[in-house]
């Protein structure tokens, strides 16, 4: 299935807290935990007929830019959003300096 990434709006579910992509009936999501100062980035999910069509990439990055426009501190539970992290050094500011430490050594 080739799924048209531009007409697939994100939208944030704050009830369920979480992000989440619509695709052909198919809901991709990537859940967090929010507190005052911090966003926990817990579980990134994809359908599997969904998957390698980078939804989980526009997920981890929209999940992200929120949390830099709320000026809050991310800390990546989930493995997908902690690779992301770790290969896209432009959201490396976002991580606390300990936490970041571990994410580059792993």
């Amino acid at each position: 299935m080739d799924v048209n990434l531009k007409s697939a709006a994100i939208t944030h579910n704050e009830k369920a807290q979480q992000f989440e992509l619509l695709v052909d009936g198919l809901r991709a999501l990537l859940t967090y935990r929010l507190s005052p100062d911090r966003i926990v980035l817990l579980h990134t999910e994809v359908p599997p007929s969904l998957e390698g069509q980078g939804l989980a990439a526009r997920l981890t990055r929209f999940a992200l830019d929120f949390a830099s426009e709320k000026q809050l501190r991310v800390v990546p539970l989930c493995p997908y959003a902690s690779s992301f992290i770790r290969k896209h050094m432009e959201y490396q500011y976002l991580v606390s300096a300990e936490d970041l430490q571990k994410l580059l050594s792993s």
